[in-house]
């Protein structure tokens, strides 16, 4: 039956891949000795299933895969919420979340019915008119899994083929539901759970095949991508995006070349290249698109004796979607030292360059180049910084290679190294969009710096980043003036990119970064939300502002447009959360109120819902009187708060309304409360495991006194 599917697989044209072979020294395209030199897929007729998303552009009023298409260009052909109805936009629906989680969730919507997950990997079917609960399935995540994510429980949704919906579970579950009624259909375990893998990204359907990758980058992990059945769960392939210990063999001579590029015992340390997030494919061609993360551990002295490009680390690794086989790579970072990931969002679009029609795929990934690249060879056409940057001077032409600055090589100089675009990005996971019509592609981008710096007293961990590199180095001081200078420096913006001349067309700028995704339509339309709380529709043309809606919470989701009855809609997921906001503290807090509770939120022309009145509780530190401060030990404490704790109670011990803020804790004064918390898990079930494996009695309560220091100068500012 699988064979019958592929074999019989509806395809618009005939096409042939010619894979170009680059020099490995290079960054662009190599192919496999393995692999044919070229290919071809036949047109035939079309079989049940594979027509339905394939012929996505026929159902304009359906949002049938997580970019709407295929090609990912997250752009809705509707056009009833245009430039002159948008004013009339109004809350149509909504639906209040438990948890304080973060909401990333695309969500998909067939005939009627709204497909979308929450925090913690729970699926929800809901009727699109009205928001009415069909059906929830929670896979009952351990929430002590939690410590092995870096970047909070979000989970960015299901993907849809006919009868079913699959998720990728925090714990590395792959699962098949029934999409009438949320029955568990087939479940498999997709890691070795001895690792500290997790999954957090949506995953793909083609070729009757479900793709979906993996994190845990820097808890030290080797990165893949696998593909199973749709039908069954049953593997069919898996491609490796890092080589492994070459003494247990080479699982193909594509990791065989990879591992030249490598050097030391690499594997010892996971290697990294995490597919964590996006993929694309292009059912012409039989190619998908995957974009892999950083290396592991940053620091490339530690990692692979400071020698190599590192394959496939920080790349976009075209595979042939049926086989897995490598066809051809682009890698944006070489050698990869600032987790400058490239699994943020990839776009497949037709080009016209130099008076040439080119299949590309255009990606802005962490590093701040957007890059344009054919999708047939991997040759690179073309790539500028779309934010400022200062660990390259620009990408050569010839190569396709950054010319990275001696200035950036931390590992090198032993000094820091303030370097843009942060470990953050100047773009992150948030989706961007491409509108055919205007030509641009809309991205959420964002100006951060940060310091690097080598660790010299690097010791892996089990439950802790290993990123080899020191993070105290970034400490802020308790000034308030520092801290309002260096936020006021960490801006975000939406832009809009012409791919085509690689340049800026318009900016609309916000007061800080963690904007949400982008969505276009042929209303000649831009929705975005953002950190501040609002839903904003901007002119595709000229960015003018025309409409915002203030949604009480954060948003960093993309929103996606749907049409039911005649009538077109909008929908968000709104919810503060992800790596920024648990982790740089009294960098990450919003310009805007923001509630502890997430929200679906849908709009339509003439709606007439209303959100409730609601107040902010102000937050009270505990009474401190009587209790004994050692700052000494407190300062002791720093270093492991800051190694253990830090990324997920944030800088400084600033929480920003994800996670527990500990300066309103009462734990810390009880040492004996605060160790069943921090050494035997008392709360492990709401994700905050105990470390009793790696920190002594001594680190806990060096930890507890530090926290007594934040809290004791949060009271002294009330």
């Amino acid at each position: 039956m699988q064979q019958d599917l592929i074999n019989n697989k509806k395809l618009l044209t005939l096409s042939l891949i010619t894979v170009v072979t680059l020099m490995l020294s290079g960054c662009g395209a190599q192919t496999d000795s393995t692999q044919s030199s070229e290919a071809s897929v036949v047109m035939e007729n079309a079989s049940p299933l594979a027509p339905t998303i394939a012929a996505a552009d026929n159902r304009p009023g359906d949002w049938l895969a997580h970019g709407r298409t295929w090609s990912e260009q997250r752009f809705s052909p509707l056009e009833e919420i245009n430039m002159d109805t948008v004013e009339n936009l109004s809350l149509a629906w909504y639906v209040d979340l438990p948890g304080s989680r973060g909401q990333e969730a695309s969500p998909i919507i067939v005939d009627g019915i709204m497909y979308t997950t929450t925090a913690w990997s729970i699926v929800h079917a809901l009727d699109a008119r009205t928001g009415e609960t069909l059906w929830s399935y929670d896979p009952e995540v351990d929430r002590s899994h939690a410590v092995h994510g870096c970047c909070d429980a979000v989970n960015r949704g299901v993907a849809w083929w006919e009868d079913r919906v699959i998720v990728g579970t925090l714990d590395g579950r792959l699962i098949a539901l029934d999409s009438q009624t949320g029955e568990e259909l087939w479940s498999v375990l997709t890691v070795d759970l001895s690792q500290p893998y997790t999954i957090t990204g949506a995953p793909r359907v083609a070729e009757g095949l479900v793709f979906i990758g993996n994190g845990g980058a820097e808890f030290g992990v080797r990165g893949y991508v696998t593909a199973y059945d749709i039908e069954t769960g049953e593997q069919r392939w898996r491609f490796y995006t890092v080589p492994g210990n070459p003494a247990d063999g080479f699982e193909s001579d594509t990791m065989e070349m990879a591992a030249e590029t490598w050097q030391g015992e690499w594997w010892l340390l996971g290697g990294g290249g995490t597919a964590w997030d996006s993929m694309a494919y292009d059912p012409d061609l039989g190619l998908l698109y995957i974009g892999t993360g950083n290396s592991s551990p940053w620091n490339p002295l530690i990692r692979s004796e400071g020698v190599g490009d590192n394959l496939f680390v920080s790349s976009i690794v075209a595979l042939d979607a049926d086989t897995g086989e490598y066809v051809w790579h682009y890698q944006t970072t070489p050698g990869d030292a600032w987790d400058y990931t490239a699994t943020q969002h990839m776009i497949l679009a037709d080009l016209e360059i130099d008076g040439e029609l080119r299949q590309v795929v255009m990606q802005a990934p962490k590093n701040g180049f957007f890059y344009v690249i054919d999708r047939i060879t991997g040759e690179f056409i073309s790539g500028e910084n779309f934010v400022p940057i200062t660990w390259a001077d620009g990408i050569d032409p010839e190569t396709g290679r950054p010319n990275i600055l001696d200035s950036a090589k931390y590992w090198e100089t032993g000094e820091v190294s303030l370097q843009s675009p942060s470990f953050l990005g100047g773009h992150n996971w948030h989706p961007m969009s491409f509108n055919p019509e205007t030509g641009l592609v809309y991205l959420p981008a964002q100006e951060i710096s940060f310091p690097y710096m080598a660790d010299n007293d690097f010791e892996p961990k089990t439950l802790a980043a290993n990123l080899g590199i020191d993070t105290k180095v970034a400490r802020l001081p308790d000034d308030p003036e520092v801290i309002l200078a260096v936020k006021g420096a960490t801006l975000g913006h939406l832009a809009a990119w012409d791919p085509v001349a690689q340049e800026e067309r318009w900016r609309v700028q916000y007061p800080g970064p963690w904007n949400g995704g982008v969505l276009s339509t042929a209303g000649d339309l831009v929705f975005q939300g953002t950190a501040a709380g609002f839903l904003k529709a901007y002119a595709a043309n000229d960015g003018s502002s025309l409409w915002e809606y203030p949604t009480q919470t954060a948003i960093v989701a993309p929103p996606v447009s749907y049409e039911v009855d005649g009538e077109q809609y909008i929908t968000v997921m709104a919810g503060w959360g992800g790596i920024l906001p648990i982790i740089l503290g009294p960098l990450a807090t919003n310009s805007g109120p923001t509630l502890a509770n997430s929200r679906i939120l849908t709009f339509k022309l003439g709606g007439e819902a209303m959100l409730p009145a609601y107040e902010l509780a102000t937050p009270v530190v505990p009474d401190l009187s009587n209790i004994s401060v050692d700052t000494t030990l407190a300062e002791q404490g720093f270093a492991v708060y800051d190694r253990y704790c830090g990324a997920c109670h944030g800088a400084g011990a600033v929480g920003s309304g994800v996670i527990q803020d500990l300066r309103y804790s009462a734990f810390p004064a009880s040492s004996e409360a605060w160790a069943s918390v921090v050494l035997e898990g008392a709360f492990a079930e709401m994700g905050m495991v105990g470390f009793g494996s790696e920190l002594s009695t001594d680190d806990a309560e060096a930890i507890r006194h530090y926290i007594l220091t934040r809290q004791q100068f949060a009271a002294s500012q009330e």
